[in-house]
């Protein structure tokens, strides 16, 4: 039987999702907990792979059991009481035994937040961003990322993806009101990211908003498909995997 998982945490304790030898990961928390709750070895499959310090608002993750699971509720509370504070299980439904929770996604979502203001509540949480960054400006150069889908100029390079390819749908920098001095949100969706992808875009409409690189200096590194001519790759620990969506038949 197969069925999906909806979780968040906080990626600052972890090295990501994917489990790694010698490292503390989102995933292995989680398959440790389910093995012992299930009496058998239990592997899940997530929607992506966020990277270390990479916070989720709404991961979606699939298993598989050997037989049903009784009481889905009674399980989430049994495993929030095991991952720790860091992970927050939301819960557990049977779906269809071909649902995957990677390939059926249609969409992701990812957030990153920037402050110029002090905050004592979010500086673990948003990146502390220059006062006098040019906002229009950069939403000005992320419109061009709706317009390609070759996005190699922002991609870790000698990753192990076959493709480079992707369709993003929204990109925009936004006004964040009522969490602090001059807060900012980049959303960005599209149906499928690389890894590094939003972190290294990103780092690209800084130096955009830093007045470093023009607009056309933002297209022409898209266009020359060159990890090295894009700026630096953000901190991981300002970036949320917001939303993960799928058909509404499934």
């Amino acid at each position: 039987m197969r069925y999906f998982m909806t979780l968040s945490y906080r990626g600052a304790p972890f090295h990501g999702w994917q489990c790694q030898p010698g490292a503390l990961t989102v995933q292995e928390v989680i398959e440790t907990a389910l093995s012992r709750l299930m009496s058998y070895p239990v592997k899940i499959t997530g929607a992506g792979r966020t990277d270390a310090g990479v916070n989720a608002r709404k991961m979606v993750a699939h298993f598989d059991t050997a037989e049903p699971i009784a009481d889905t509720d009674r399980m989430v509370n049994s495993l929030n009481a095991m991952v720790g504070r860091d992970i927050a299980i939301e819960k557990i439904e049977r779906v269809p035994d071909e649902l995957h929770a990677r390939f059926d996604a249609l969409s992701r979502t990812y957030h990153y937040y920037a402050m110029a203001g002090k905050s004592p509540f979010f500086h673990t949480l948003a990146w502390k961003a220059p006062r006098n960054l040019d906002y229009e400006a950069m939403n000005r150069a992320a419109d061009l990322l709706l317009t390609t889908d070759d996005f190699t100029s922002f991609a870790k390079l000698h990753a192990d993806t076959k493709t480079n390819i992707c369709h993003v749908t929204h990109a925009r920098w936004h006004r964040v009101e009522g969490v602090g001095d001059e807060a900012w949100v980049f959303v960005i969706t599209a149906d499928r990211f690389l890894r590094n992808m939003v972190r290294a875009v990103v780092g690209t409409l800084v130096e955009v908003g830093r007045g470093k690189i023009d607009v056309e200096g933002f297209k022409a590194i898209i266009e020359r498909r060159d990890r090295c001519a894009a700026g630096t790759s953000m901190p991981g620990h300002a970036l949320y995997l917001w939303n993960v969506t799928y058909p509404n038949n499934l």
